[in-house]
């Protein structure tokens, strides 16, 4: 069947969301494999056609569901970029690890899926979904690590694609570990309360910027 996306972003605000929602919480509980149309449909009441109208079938819903998802990832970290421009590079990068952990605790079911992806090797369309994250990151970091380099905050012998790769993996892990049980190792990050986040990722920045910082 035909999808037309367009008409689904036609809806009301309300309806939309609902069926995002359902959505989300269908792939977060049974993966991508297990997630049923018919349970979602269920919940909200509504014509099993009407999704495959909009969406084509599982893998179109996915889809525009992963798409949204990254939008939304992307709304706190372009209000970071825009609004900290006179903040320290650490500052930044501090608070860019705060805002990731207020998105994921704000849409849990997205970050549970995310991690469905990182973890299952059959997950499909995982080489896709994962590189399209990566790229994100990237794209969010690296004007951040240049214009550091060039106002002499970072060192000037560093590699700045090797600053960005390590930069977005310090931020991943931090994000699993305050989310998983047993990934924090020994620093205790998992479901702590605001202040202690705030305080290990401030602990985090400070032992970046002693390896990273510009020492003049």
């Amino acid at each position: 069947m035909t999808q037309n996306p367009k008409t689904f972003e036609n809806l009301p605000d309300e309806k939309r969301e609902r069926v995002l929602n359902e959505a989300t919480s269908e792939f977060a509980e049974h993966g991508y494999h297990q997630a049923s149309i018919n349970r979602i449909v269920k919940r909200l009441g509504i014509a099993k056609g009407s999704l495959f109208k909009y969406f084509g079938n599982k893998q179109g819903l996915f889809e525009y569901l992963f798409g949204h998802a990254i939008n939304q990832f992307k709304q706190p970290l372009k209000h970071i970029r825009e609004t900290t421009s006179d903040k320290d590079f650490f500052e930044r990068i501090e608070k860019s690890l705060l805002a990731g952990v207020d998105f994921i605790q704000a849409h849990p079911h997205i970050y549970r899926i995310y991690l469905k992806m990182l973890f299952q090797e059959n997950f499909p369309m995982r080489d896709k979904f994962l590189s399209e994250v990566r790229r994100g990151s990237t794209k969010y970091l690296r004007p951040l690590v240049t214009a550091a380099m060039k106002s002499g905050e970072l060192r000037n012998d560093l590699d700045p694609d090797m600053v960005v790769f390590h930069l977005d993996s310090i931020m991943d892990r931090f994000f699993q570990a305050h989310t998983v049980p047993y990934l924090d190792g020994p620093i205790t990050l998992y479901d702590t309360d605001k202040q202690t986040t705030e305080n290990k990722a401030r602990a985090i920045t400070d032992f970046l910027r002693r390896g990273l910082g510009n020492p003049s």
